[in-house]
């Protein structure tokens, strides 16, 4: 069984500190990341004038304040996350969708073959089946970890992630959750090995398979082998919900993403 790693940028247009927001929801190039980075610079500049003491940022309607552009960020990725836990943790969430499919282990494609050759894959195919299940039985655990590590984030997390890489809010959470993360679904993904029947079957092709002469030795460690496909799929739609979340964060629709992102 495997452990479960698995797994938000558009080109940045200047813009005077004097910009509006109505200006920056106008822009057709900038992404929202890109926004929120300079509303940072902006508040970073107000904040370095002797003379102010506000908190909101200058240029802005209804004195937006640098707290409320950390709550807006932290809204974004809590809503993606809950959105890829949902996505993943029910049936066929990671066994019927390619992109994060969880394939054998490749010590067992010899196997796979082997018993394919005499009309006794859906042995393996069985195994493969399962171990998807596993996975998806295990998503769950990894809701809490997410939002307590968005819960977390500093402003400078926010202004580092805001001016970072296009996945680095996805690098963050992967930072901050993945050997907890691990830790969680280990003893979840093997309960769920045994009671889908996982082992069983594993079991079951390997006596099919032994018993065919000159068969090279196979050894698997489906633990693991869950766990890390698990998380790398998880993190996979994370980086996806990030990208969207950057285009367009009216389509995650809350007041307050409208209020700082919105026109």
């Amino acid at each position: 069984m495997h452990s479960l790693k698995h797994t938000f940028t558009t080109t940045l247009l200047a813009a005077p500190l004097s910009f509006t927001l109505l200006a920056f929801s106008c822009s057709s190039h900038a992404s929202w990341l890109d926004q929120g980075a300079d509303l940072l610079k902006s508040y970073q500049a107000s904040q370095s004038k002797p003379e102010s003491k506000s908190t909101s940022v200058p240029g802005l309607p209804k004195d937006l304040s640098s707290e409320e552009i950390q709550k807006a960020f932290k809204e974004a990725l809590t809503k993606g996350s809950e959105t890829v836990v949902s996505k993943l943790s029910v049936k066929d969430g990671f066994n019927a969708d390619p992109k994060i499919h969880i394939p054998l282990p490749s010590s067992l494609k010899t196997v796979q073959s082997t018993l394919s050759q005499f009309g006794m894959s859906q042995y393996m195919d069985d195994v493969e089946t399962k171990l998807n299940r596993a996975a998806e039985a295990a998503t769950p655990e990894a809701k809490a970890l997410f939002l307590n590590a968005i819960k977390e984030m500093s402003f400078d997390d926010v202004k580092k992630i805001y001016e970072g890489p296009k996945d680095s809010a996805t690098q963050y959470l992967k930072s901050k959750t993945s050997a907890s993360l691990k830790t969680k679904m280990e003893p979840i993904v093997e309960k769920s090995l045994n009671e889908v029947g996982a082992i069983t079957a594993y079991d079951k092709a390997i006596s099919k398979y032994k018993k065919m002469p000159f068969v090279p030795d196979v050894k698997a460690d489906l633990l693991n082998h869950v766990v890390d496909e698990g998380m790398n799929g998880m993190f996979y739609y994370i980086a996806q919900e990030e990208t969207a979340i950057r285009k367009d964060p009216i389509k995650q629709s809350t007041e307050l993403l409208k209020k700082v992102f919105g026109k």
